[in-house]
């Protein structure tokens, strides 16, 4: 049971606490960009550009930027 705590982390160069603080920090980007898309869908003139740039930031953070480990 506990390889399958360690298992995914590992798979991305991270332990499980670095893992669980990359987690918790993209999940409160992903509430802030949901506010903001929320916000932008009843006044278009406010956060034009802020979910964009949250998903860009996420992207740029998950695929473009980690170090993968080959898979065994």
């Amino acid at each position: 049971m506990l390889n399958k705590f360690l298992e995914h982390p590992a798979s991305v160069n991270e332990n499980y606490f670095q893992h669980m603080g990359a987690a918790l920090f993209f999940c409160g980007r992903f509430c802030l960009g949901a506010f903001a898309a929320l916000i932008h869908a009843f006044f278009p003139f406010l956060f034009v550009k802020t979910g964009g740039q949250i998903v860009t930031e996420l992207h740029e953070k998950m695929v473009s930027s980690r170090i993968q480990q080959p898979k065994s």
